[in-house]
């Protein structure tokens, strides 16, 4: 099996393998979760791991007894604002040498474009990036690069880790076990994700729209 074959089998069937980690390692799976969400949120090369999905499953199996769910809610808010932390970070110091390295990977017309789009909705970029799938690990990268002052986004930083955190774990909680969602609980997996991935479709398909002469 191949790497991407993995990961697609790894997200459908993620309430199996997650099971899978919590009897292999036991109270190791918060590290486990920990470090996966740090690196979903943290890393720009890594937008891909489980998120939205990742949480709620936990949040399923903390109401078996799994997890204390008020310690993963704990763990996995630092992971994500810690997460977003770094990558605020990196984009602050790394950012000017992708915009004037030989390789353009941000050009300069992209950069404006962003800096406007903090500026006009300031803060609450973070907060609703929080929710929408790979925008959240780009979106602190471009707050450092830009104009953003580190307090007035470590502020929403760590209002919208709380937020994103709380709305999956204990939706996964209180939901989770419920018959209907866990006899078909690939299928809300897809369903999350699916919904969280309509926002940057809608962005693209705006901007592609906007361009057309």
């Amino acid at each position: 099996m191949d790497i991407l074959s993995w990961f697609v089998d790894f997200i459908i069937h993620l309430d199996k393998h997650l099971g899978q980690l919590i009897q292999q390692y036991g109270a190791w799976t918060y590290l486990i979760l920990f470090l996966i969400i740090f690196c979903e949120t943290g890393l720009v090369v890594t937008p891909f791991l489980p998120g939205d999905s990742l949480l709620f499953t936990a949040g399923a199996f903390a109401a078996t007894g799994s997890f204390n769910v008020y310690w993963l809610f704990i763990a996995l808010t630092a992971a994500s604002i810690l997460g977003d932390t770094v990558n605020y970070w990196v984009g602050k110091y790394v950012g000017p040498n992708l915009k004037w390295g030989r390789r353009r990977l941000i050009n300069e017309e992209y950069l404006k474009r962003t800096e406007e789009f903090y500026e006009k909705h300031g803060g609450k970029t973070i907060i609703i990036a929080r929710f929408v799938p790979i925008i959240r690990t780009f979106a602190p990268f471009v707050a450092g690069i830009g104009s953003m002052r580190y307090p007035v986004f470590l502020t929403y930083n760590v209002v919208g880790g709380i937020l994103w955190n709380a709305a999956f774990i204990f939706a996964g909680y209180f939901f989770g076990n419920i018959p209907l969602v866990r006899d078909n609980f690939t299928l809300v997996i897809f369903i999350i994700i699916f919904v969280s991935l309509i926002p940057p479709v809608m962005e693209f398909l705006k901007h592609r729209k906007a361009k057309r002469p």
